[in-house]
């Protein structure tokens, strides 16, 4: 008896945009999203954007802290209520949630021990190891006189420039790659595509990724 495929839609949540993408779309969605965005707007925008779509599950990658299958903090880039909200009820499906840095990360997975690096509107930091994916809210570690989120992210490559952002992001790879010894470090994120120099060891990825880590995370067998 032949294997029913899966129908399957990914949001994939930014401080910037939401994107949202189903089981056999041809081309993504782009929501956006910013400072004040709230669940409730996020609901309403999904349902309206995906209604030609078919799917009947969900995966949520959520730029923020989710431990077993649940928001447990609110978004740092976005706004309030995000913990508490039950989306299982608003959308009527079955979710599963994860960090949107560790559903890229599961995406851009080939094998051994992955660091995810997501440059973006922050800094998204995940890992995966022999299909266990480990979240990491690296981003808030100290860094200088701040956290390294707030030398790599968006707002200072806007208020810097490149040359110095590209500097804070050499010295930041260097740092997390002396802590956990990766086999691959993946650079992802919107900005990755504004480096110059790409460290040995390194390669970039795309957010196309996160949807692949998505559709994963439904159809094959991950431990977080």
């Amino acid at each position: 008896m032949e294997k029913t495929k899966k129908k399957i839609l990914v949001i994939d949540i930014g401080g910037s945009n939401i994107k949202i993408l189903a089981t056999g779309a041809a081309e993504r969605i782009k929501i956006p999203s910013g400072a004040d965005f709230k669940p409730e707007e996020l609901v309403e925008l999904v349902k309206e954007n995906a209604s030609h779509w078919d799917y009947d599950m969900i995966t949520m990658g959520f730029p923020g802290v989710v431990k077993e299958n649940r928001i447990v903090s609110e978004p740092v880039n976005l706004g309030e209520g995000w913990n508490k909200f039950d989306f299982q009820a608003a959308f009527n499906l079955p979710i599963k949630f994860i960090n949107d840095a560790a559903m890229q990360a599961l995406g851009s997975y080939e094998g051994k021990k992955l660091l995810f690096l997501g440059l973006g509107t922050g800094l998204g930091t995940a890992m995966v190891i022999h299909n266990t994916i480990l979240p990491i809210e690296g981003g808030h570690l100290p860094f200088k006189k701040k956290t390294f989120e707030e030398y790599v992210g968006k707002e200072y490559l806007t208020k810097s420039g490149t040359k110095r952002w590209e500097k804070n992001v050499l010295k930041m790879v260097e740092h997390f790659r002396a802590a956990f010894q990766p086999d691959d470090i993946l650079l992802g994120g919107g900005n990755s595509k504004l480096l110059t120099t790409i460290p040995e060891g390194c390669r970039l990825g795309t957010n196309e990724n996160a949807f692949k880590g998505g559709f994963k995370f439904w159809e094959e067998d991950f431990k977080l």
